[in-house]
């Protein structure tokens, strides 16, 4: 028998029981609530198979079912004080039975096998939802979230963004490892300060004008062929074009910013773009290994010359005396 975990309870408010106890078995555990009074339960890996008997649950605002065999949403309608709910890395199909959660501020279904957004209409107070590694297809049924500011769709069969226009408030945005071939829909996300787009099938970077307040952005794992289109993103300090196809640093003078600049794995050879790095004086970390320029002898050397001020090139850390410049 094992203890369920409660930080805000007794360890004892809860019991997860298997079915034959005392006998060797495989069969799945069932959920026996000790103390109705817990506001906080976690079942991780604790082998169910259903949720059930939490009727007596009528404070609970965090339940945690991650790593289960949960196969499907039910037995919550009595949940309504519930406030968090983790459910990632189960067997879950469908997103359902949800209605009357109206207090839900966190939903975690990441790791299922989800294929279509949808039972989320009364979750109006919805803050962050987790939906990455399913096998879901669109961006649907989720505008009117008008609270949400953390949507996590990665590692799913997304093709184009879409269905965007009313989450007004949401400031990270997460659709790396999708299917997407082209940056578009985003103008009504003025709040967005985080963009992560890795792995997709870009190859221009676009229509992110009205995203003025964006801090990062992620295009890591691209066919990206140039810098562009950053123009009205001034705030950046993260900016990843690592594995892409890019010749050329352009464009960033603007950028005063900017901190961490990831480059590596692109096609730079001539080292006279590397100038245009110059104006970016809060620089503090750069990758720019495995471009052709990487392979001169000198590597570390020449560009530690042109920017002084960087703390770290690619993955070491940047040595030297205080007030002594490179070359002296």
């Amino acid at each position: 028998m094992t203890m369920a975990n409660n930080e805000n309870k007794s360890e004892n408010s809860a019991e997860i029981k298997a079915e034959n106890e005392g006998e060797d078995s495989e069969e799945s555990d069932k959920i026996l609530i000790i103390d109705p009074d817990s506001e906080e339960l976690d079942f991780n890996h604790s082998r169910l198979t259903k949720l059930e008997n939490l009727e007596p649950l009528t404070q609970v605002r965090r339940l945690c079912f991650t790593w289960n065999l949960i196969k499907k949403i039910e037995n919550l309608d009595t949940l309504t004080s519930l406030v968090e709910l983790e459910l990632r890395d189960n067997q879950i199909i469908t997103i359902e039975n949800l209605d009357a959660l109206v207090n839900l501020e966190l939903l975690d279904l990441s790791f299922n096998r989800i294929k279509k957004i949808e039972g989320l209409n009364n979750l109006l107070n919805l803050q962050k939802l987790f939906l990455s590694s399913n096998k879901i297809l669109q961006i649907e049924n989720i505008s009117h979230l008008a609270n949400l500011v953390t949507l996590e769709l990665g590692d799913n069969k997304i093709r184009e963004i879409e269905n965007l226009e009313g989450l007004k408030n949401l400031i990270n945005l997460f659709l790396g490892k999708n299917k997407i071939i082209k940056i578009e829909n985003l103008e009504n996300l003025k709040n967005l300060t985080l963009l992560s787009l890795q792995s997709n099938r870009i190859t221009k970077i676009e229509n992110i004008e009205e995203l003025k307040k964006l801090n990062q952005l992620y295009l890591s794992e691209n066919g990206i062929i140039c810098i562009e289109g950053i123009e009205n993103c001034p705030e950046l300090t993260t900016l990843d074009l690592a594995n892409n196809k890019i010749k050329k640093i352009q464009n960033m003078d603007h950028l005063e910013s900017l901190e961490d600049f990831w480059m590596n794995n692109n096609e730079i050879e001539d080292w006279n773009t590397l100038e245009n790095l110059t104006a970016n004086k809060q620089l503090q970390t750069v990758y720019l290994e495995h471009n052709p320029i990487a392979k001169d002898p000198n590597y570390r050397r020449k560009v530690m010359l042109l920017l002084p001020w960087l703390e770290q090139l690619d993955a070491t850390l940047c040595k030297r005396k205080t007030g002594q410049q490179w070359g002296e």
